[in-house]
């Protein structure tokens, strides 16, 4: 089975129906969990998996006295299996990354068993206060500089290590304002002193320059539902974003892996600086 094939064909398939998977998993209802260890699953598998609540095998199902329904279908997770190759010039042993997949069952999917690990839904009392947190608390460990304007520009510079944005008074509505500045955040995320992802020389329209914006498109999204702020009008869901993201996908199997893999490491530094 081509792993990367699949992921992305389910993608496509979701972005085909108007649906942006990379912004549908984390509404208001929780993210999608392990029922055995009560984790979330990685932004990735948020995405394949789609559906908040717990996750498992059918085995597991099974071990625990419960049953998949008849006619059932599972969902796809994925994970990187290290596997150790020998150079055969140097003798030096290294380590290969193997991309693997399992198949699960959401509990709604069962019967006989009962959900380990209820979410608990509470919504910040200020959430733009827990934005206004995850922002100053990263630009201050970080020594970035933020700056307003009053204009219709928003941007990260790496040479200056400088992110620039619209005054939130030029926003509609906060969500929007906190997505921009999410995903201006998350490009900073990529300086070379932080985790190196930032290819200065990528021009625009190009793969690397595309993927780069699909990984703080990622990110912003995640980090606005993590502050409590995802509203309907959150997102850019215009049918000429959707068919670019097609484009883009179709002509590589391994983009939204790679994509999702970097974001995931964005946000854990931005929240946490690991």
């Amino acid at each position: 089975m081509d792993i990367y094939a699949a992921i992305t064909d389910r993608i496509i398939a979701e972005l085909e129906t108007g649906i942006i998977p990379w912004q549908k998993p984390w509404q208001a209802e929780g993210k999608a969990i392990s029922h055995t260890t009560g984790k979330p699953y990685s932004l990735l598998n948020q995405m394949l998996l789609g559906k908040a609540g717990e996750w498992l095998t059918f085995k597991q199902c099974h071990e625990e006295g419960g049953f998949v329904r008849k006619g059932e279908k599972s969902r796809m997770v994925v994970f990187w299996k290290w596997l150790e190759e020998e150079d055969e010039e140097t003798g030096e042993t290294k380590q290969i990354p193997l991309l693997r997949y399992y198949n699960v069952f959401h509990i709604d999917q069962c019967e006989g068993i009962r959900a380990k690990h209820p979410q608990t839904l509470t919504k910040p009392a200020s959430p733009n206060e827990t934005a206004e947190t995850i922002i100053r608390d990263y630009v201050s460990r970080e020594g970035l500089t933020l700056e307003h304007r009053e204009g219709d520009q928003a941007f990260y510079n790496p040479a200056q290590d400088r992110v620039v944005l619209p005054l939130i008074s030029q926003f509609a509505e906060a969500a929007e304002y906190y997505g921009t500045a999410f995903h201006e955040l998350t490009h900073s995320t990529g300086h070379m002193k932080r985790l190196a992802r930032l290819d200065t020389t990528a021009n625009f329209g190009s793969e690397t320059y595309s993927k780069e914006e699909l990984v703080a498109e990622l990110g912003a999204a995640y980090l606005v539902n993590h502050a409590g702020l995802e509203t309907a009008k959150s997102f850019r869901n215009s049918a000429a974003y959707i068919q670019s993201w097609l484009q883009v996908l179709k002509n590589d199997k391994r983009f939204i892996v790679s994509a999702a893999g970097k974001a995931d490491k964005a946000v854990n530094f931005i929240l946490t600086g690991a």
